[in-house]
This record gives C-alpha cells, structure tokens and sequence, in this order.
C-alpha cells in the first residue's frame, strides 16, 4: 500500500502536529503533503522526512503570514496530486480534508476540529474588526463555507479528536465519526516529589486562550503564576500582569516537564476542542483547573484530578482558585496520573490502526 499523509500546515509545534510525528512513524514512508512549512520553528525530527509543500511556500511571508492566505488554501490543496496513493490521511483543523482522491483511494481524516472561525467562534473572531473588515471576511467566510462542507464530502471516514468535536462534525458536516483521543507522551511526562507554590499556564498565547482571564484573577490574589508560552499577544499580557507573574516564553519540552512536576496546580481558561497541556499536567500527577466546556470536560474528572470554574469570568475562576489555594481539596497524585494514562501514546497508535485496518478491509 502507498501512503499520504496532509497537514495543514507545519509552522509551529503543537498537539496537531505530535500527531502527524506518530502518523508518520507508523507510516515511515509515507511523504507529507503539507500548504507551507517552516523548518525553523519545528523539531529536527521533521527534517527527515519527506515534506512536499503547496505553491503558497513560494509567497513572500507566507511562513508567518499563512493564516492570510486563507482565500487561496482551498485551490493550493486541491493541487496536491494523489493519484497514485491507495490510502490518504488527511489531519485538518482548516483544509486537509479538501485534497482530491482517486475514487479506489481510501481517505481517513483525523478531524482536530471543523474549521472554528468558519463555524462556531466565527463570531468571536470578527468581534473587534472594523466595518469594512467585517463586510470583507463576511463574504470571504460564506465562500469558504460552502467549500467546507462540499469538502467534507470528499472523505470517507472522519476520525474526532474528542466527543465535543464529533458534535460538530455532525452539526457541521452531517457526518459521523468515531472518537480516538489524541496521544500524549504519559512516558516522558511523570510524576516527581518536588511540591512549589506557583500556578502554571502553558499555552500559545492567543486571545481566544484567554490567559488575560487567568492574569487578571492572579492580579487581584497576588499568588505567584508562571506562563510559559510565545505568540501575538505577549507584549499586551506583559503589560498588564504584575510583579507575581511570570512570563518564561518558549522552553524545551524538559523545561516545560520540570514546569509541570512542581506547580501546585494548572490553569487552563480557555475553551479547546481537546486540549493536550491539561493532559500533559495530570501526567505529571497535577491537578488542573478548567474552564468546564469543551474538551476539558472530557479530560478532566471534577474534584478527582480537578477543578471547574463554569462562567468564562473572573469572579468565576477567582472562586475557585481561591477555594483551592485554601486547601478545601485533596489531591491525590497517583490519581491523577492513572487517568491520564487512558491517553497515552502506545494507546492512540492501538486504536487508530485498528481503526485503518478495519476501514481498508472493507473498503
């Protein structure tokens, strides 16, 4: 069998791109079809491989401008040809999905969310433009809509990272999908008996993130709060955070490790479609405490591994960490680890080829 593997995009490092790592060990040589590729802001590890880029690579800044190239994404992938490959898997969180295949090639698409800011925080995401921007994206969006669910149809099995994103895969797409939860390295992110007083956050930071939420929180208790994590909004969060926050931006996943072991708990106050770092916390024997919506409330268990604020507001996630600083809970670190050991690595690669090999056999 001859095996294609299509991302996105490979800018930067994250829980999309750990899978296609995995993807791509499973399926050694299998190259990967991907619309722009920035070897400078990822692992070495992807520097062996075979890494086939769309015409948007040649545009000038496109390496960091790509989210700008929106309007052309959907023409750059169906560039890609894949004629001579029986199996095709696409990882979208945009326009993987839309890559063409011939109709005896079986398409798996591992879904990490339908396009967001084309669905459900479309809203969200034009809320500070301007009139005009807003009339612009407006028609722009309602183009890219309809290329989105008439590509959805180009698939033949959608994989969800999470129940929250089945949901709107059915909503969206009117497409079922089978739920296989996303690996995270339970091997490398362990427990350790050093205990600090420090809250942590790691995160890209961007505004739908809202780590403003969490600094505006830990302004108002003075507690300590560690932030490891780079992207457009740091030097506005640096502006308003004072002196107990601490901003560390990008560190080693050894650093980010030893981060995790000794924080007294996580903070996670944004909504995700799974969310790998409160994972990666709990594997470090951490509790978390998370905004109760989305994926979290798949990889949270309330007053056993964590804690849920349930209103996206201060007062809200104020309560809780107060109640927690109080110590009104305990915590168990063996507990905590147990459950994130259900998404583990070893596992995700179980079930997702017992899922391909099922799907080729009756294809």
């Amino acid at each position: 069998m001859k095996v294609a593997i299509v991302h996105d995009w490979l800018t930067n490092m994250g829980g999309a791109e750990r899978i296609i790592l995995i993807l791509h060990e499973l399926f050694p040589k299998a190259p990967i079809y991907t619309l722009v590729y920035n070897s400078k802001n990822m692992p070495d590890d992807f520097r062996n491989m075979d890494i086939r880029t769309s015409f948007l690579q040649k545009i000038p800044f496109s390496k960091k401008k790509y989210q700008n190239l929106l309007p052309l994404m959907p023409i750059a992938v169906e560039q890609f040809d894949l004629s001579e490959y029986d199996l095709v898997i696409s990882s979208s969180t945009c326009c993987a999905k839309g890559v063409l295949t011939r109709a005896n090639t079986l398409h798996i698409s591992y879904c990490n969310t339908p396009m967001r800011y084309g669905w459900d925080f479309y809203h969200e995401y034009i809320k500070d433009k301007n009139i005009i921007s807003k009339s612009l994206i407006a028609g722009l969006m309602n183009h890219i809509r309809m290329w989105d669910k008439v590509s959805s149809d180009r698939v033949d099995y959608f994989i969800a990272n999470s129940n929250n994103v089945k949901k709107r895969i059915q909503k969206h797409y009117r497409r079922d999908a089978q739920v296989i939860y996303p690996p995270v390295n339970t091997d490398f992110y362990t427990p350790s008996n050093k205990d600090e007083e420090y809250y942590l956050i790691v995160s890209r930071l961007v505004s739908y993130k809202r780590i403003d939420l969490a600094i505006e929180v830990f302004n108002d208790l003075g507690l300590p709060l560690v932030i490891i994590g780079d992207g457009p909004e740091l030097a506005r969060y640096k502006k308003i955070a004072k002196n107990n926050i601490t901003f560390l931006g990008r560190l080693s996943d050894e650093e980010v490790r030893e981060y995790y072991r000794r924080c007294k708990a996580f903070i996670f106050p944004g909504e995700e479609d799974f969310g790998i770092t409160p994972v990666e916390a709990q594997a470090c024997g951490r509790p978390v405490i998370a905004y109760g919506k989305g994926g979290a409330l798949e990889t949270v268990v309330n007053e056993k591994t964590g804690l849920f604020f349930h209103n996206q507001s201060v007062d809200s996630l104020k309560k809780v960490v107060t109640d927690f600083q109080k110590g009104n809970y305990n915590f168990d670190k063996k507990t905590i680890r147990n459950h994130a050991l259900r998404f583990s690595i070893n596992r995700f690669k179980k079930d997702i080829m017992e899922f391909i090999n099922e799907k080729i056999n009756s294809f």
